[in-house]
């Protein structure tokens, strides 16, 4: 999705120059929310390729990255790994973690995104500068973004997290 700064409210392009980390959930984020179980109890999920493209342009500019999800799940961990990203996971409070990667970083709520999508994702969207829903997120969370991304969770909206944050940035 090609991402154009003149269309952009000026407010949002300014809380998108001060980012300097982007945190994620992952289960209906990097996912389209599904999870395929075998019959030996293992699971699957669906991701897009190209979000790690976006991930890499991030990374390039000096933006930090990581994934906070609730689950404990190999898949959570492989994909996480697979991306180069920092994955904390089996995290009952997903804001302590947040603060936590924040004060290792030396950042401010304010240089910060979180991308969630459902209600266990509120008290992070609250916290921080830049609160970003995928398009298909629980109404719920809707109205404490800032941002709500055009491609639902799983078919590019990490992608297009990632090319709105740079596109400001060239």
């Amino acid at each position: 999705m090609r991402v154009s700064v003149e269309t952009l409210d000026p407010a949002l392009t300014e809380r998108l120059r001060l980012i300097r980390l982007v945190a994620f959930d992952f289960d209906g984020v990097f996912t389209d929310n599904a999870v395929y179980v075998n019959q030996d109890g293992t699971e699957a999920v669906r991701c897009v390729r190209s979000d790690g493209i976006g991930l890499q342009t991030l990374a390039a500019l000096g933006v930090a990255t990581v994934v906070i999800s609730t689950e404990t799940n190999p898949v959570v961990g492989a994909r996480s790994r697979k991306l180069s990203l920092r994955c904390i996971q089996g995290c009952d409070d997903k804001l302590a973690a947040l603060e936590s990667v924040l004060a290792e970083l030396g950042l401010t709520r304010g240089e910060a995104a979180f991308v969630g999508n459902d209600i266990n994702d509120l008290e992070c969207l609250k916290a921080v500068g830049l609160p970003i829903v995928v398009a298909d997120a629980h109404d719920d969370v809707v109205a404490h973004a800032v941002y709500r991304t055009k491609t639902r969770g799983g078919h590019g909206a990490v992608r297009e997290v990632c090319d709105l944050i740079a596109a400001v940035r060239r």
